[in-house]
């Protein structure tokens, strides 16, 4: 494995604290590939870094998420914020453009950076960006994130991780069947039914909704000079997130390009919910060199 080096950036507001896998300038004449996700920290990457030593890849830990300390005094992402750390980021690599793998909620942070900094990126593979509004259920969808929240208030983080969890693994439409059912145990999911009695999760919480309720514009995107790929995982179909980067390539007028495994596809076995790393590597480098 490249020798990690990690490195504190100040923004303001903020300490963001990033590694670096591999020399800077990057050797061979190649981007930067630069993985983020949100909630997900640096961490979550691991796995999917270890196939790519052969380039520099550089993670991070989203202002306060991880090692990543904030001084603003505030508790909500925002991809704008985010995506203004990016910037910021990028600009003290001193490598010029960087090659984007962006997961989730990062998927979400990556299309605003394209979007405001598109000088910033060369290729952009968006992993299921969670975009209520590109689905024609967007207010639906709303309702379903409104009643996780509320399990989560009301019971503490397993009843609110177990209804986050039925609402994702949801296939199609949030119909008048989705709520209809009972509340899920967080028991049947493995989770504890104790209530620490926190309440900022930044899943489960608010704080990040101002991900989901993100409204791209497909106008500046399409013009940006970044090649941007919205990718779905194979084992995600009819799932809210595959609907979300369906709806998202749609806007772009692509179609999605299919990874292997799921939402975490690229995770390794050490976060209870292992994808696929080796093989949603091969795929993420044949994306990235099509371009």
């Amino acid at each position: 494995m490249t020798n990690t080096q990690t490195h504190t950036l100040a923004v303001p507001g903020a300490d963001l604290v990033y590694d670096v896998r591999g020399p800077l300038p990057p050797s061979g004449g190649r981007p930067a590939l630069l993985m983020i996700g949100q909630p997900m920290t640096a961490e979550g990457f691991e796995a999917l870094a270890a196939h790519f030593t052969d380039r520099t890849v550089v993670t991070y830990d989203p202002r306060g998420l991880g090692r990543s300390i904030r001084k603003d005094g505030r508790s909500d992402h925002t991809p704008q914020q985010q995506a203004d750390d990016l910037h910021l980021l990028i600009a003290a690599l001193d490598s010029g453009p960087v090659d984007v793998f962006a997961s989730s909620g990062g998927a979400v942070t990556a299309l605003e950076l394209v979007a405001t900094h598109s000088g910033d990126v060369a290729t952009l593979v968006a992993h299921e960006p969670p975009i209520n509004a590109v689905l024609p259920d967007a207010a639906a969808a709303e309702r379903a994130r409104a009643a996780f929240h509320e399990a989560y208030q009301a019971n503490g983080t397993g009843a609110g991780m177990a209804a986050f969890i039925a609402m994702t693994s949801w296939q199609g439409e949030f119909t008048d069947a989705y709520f209809a059912q009972p509340a899920p145990d967080p028991a049947t999911f493995g989770m504890s039914t104790d209530d620490d009695g926190t309440r900022d999760d930044p899943l489960l919480s608010k704080n990040s909704w101002a991900i989901s309720d993100y409204r791209p514009d497909a106008g500046v995107l399409t013009a940006a000079p970044t090649r941007v790929v919205i990718a779905v995982g194979e084992e995600s179909a009819g799932t809210y997130t595959a609907r979300t980067a369906e709806g998202m390539a749609a806007l772009l007028g692509q179609k999605a390009a299919v990874f292997p495994s799921h939402h975490g596809g690229f995770l390794g076995g050490q976060f209870g919910y292992a994808g696929k790393p080796e093989e949603f590597a091969a795929r993420l480098r044949d994306v990235l060199d099509a371009g």
